[in-house]
């Protein structure tokens, strides 16, 4: 594989804070990675460095390019949503797919239309007239009209109900997502997405925590629901992390196998949300 992002001793300063404290990683084409972390643990400032929205210390590359100094060559092949649109208020739905096939090479004003064809959004609507969900909507058909090699999603669903937030993720699967394309995702609504994800990152503090693939997460991690003596014994195995759950144990082990837990009560892996719990838990104790 090649990688399409890789980063190396990454760093990103604002006076005495560290946003990001050299984070090392890389993101190979064809992958769904899913960036996680609280507010405040250097998503956004990562995203900026990766965006070329600002400059970092260490080696930063994107397609094979540096962001911050190559950052217009960058974005032809790049495509970015954020959780609040910017799109001016005034414009006509016709007059902004214009705009945007008048500047954009690798833009498909054909494919547009026919992916707002699906949707309620007419092409004399102003942006104001629309709903937030139809902003979104209007969005993501732009930015998959664009045949870009990368596509950042920086909290592309929030506020919207629950209805909007499965099609968006619907579409970009169904009507976006290939194998030579990549798709970097920032979210709270871990649960939504845990099922497209390939690949997870959790960072916290500007570090990086965990980078691995959801292949191997049944194999490095382990969750056990137990009581009574058994929930002793497995406690001698030193959990990782444990909270309670309905009077019983819920625990969560890495590195330690199957066999030795089992008979020791249930048995499963863990979920994205329970093992990053674990994962922050852990770093600040």
């Amino acid at each position: 594989m090649s990688s399409l992002v890789s980063a190396r001793n990454v760093s990103k300063s604002f006076g005495a804070m560290h946003a990001v404290d050299h984070v090392s990683f890389g993101i190979e084409k064809g992958r769904i990675m899913g960036l996680i972390g609280p507010n405040g643990a250097g998503k956004t400032t990562l995203l900026k460095a990766l965006l070329g929205l600002t400059d970092c210390d260490g080696e930063l590359s994107v397609l094979g390019l540096d962001p911050f100094k190559q950052r217009k060559q960058l974005m032809q092949n790049i495509c970015f949503i954020a959780d609040v649109a910017v799109l001016p208020r005034w414009i006509r739905v016709h007059q902004l797919l214009d705009f945007v096939a008048a500047t954009h090479p690798n833009f498909s004003r054909e494919r547009a239309d026919k992916l707002l064809s699906k949707t309620k959004i007419m092409s004399q609507s102003k942006i104001r007239q629309l709903s937030k969900g139809m902003v979104t909507q209007l969005h993501l058909a732009i930015i998959m009209a664009v045949d870009a090699k990368l596509l950042v999603l920086d909290e592309p669903t929030l506020g919207l109900d629950i209805l909007f937030r499965k099609e968006f993720y619907n579409n970009l699967l169904s009507d976006y997502f290939d194998e030579e394309r990549t798709i970097l995702i920032t979210t709270h609504q871990v649960e939504e997405i845990e099922n497209l994800l390939t690949d997870i990152m959790f960072i916290n503090d500007g570090k990086i925590l965990l980078d691995t693939s959801m292949d191997t997460l049944s194999d490095k991690y382990v969750q056990l629901l137990t009581s009574g003596e058994s929930a002793v014994k497995a406690k001698g195995l030193a959990p990782m992390f444990e909270s309670e759950l309905f009077g019983k144990s819920v625990m969560l082990f890495e590195g330690v196998s199957r066999e030795h837990l089992e008979g020791l009560g249930e048995l499963s892996t863990p979920s994205v949300a329970d093992l990053f719990v674990a994962k922050i838990t852990e770093a600040r104790t």
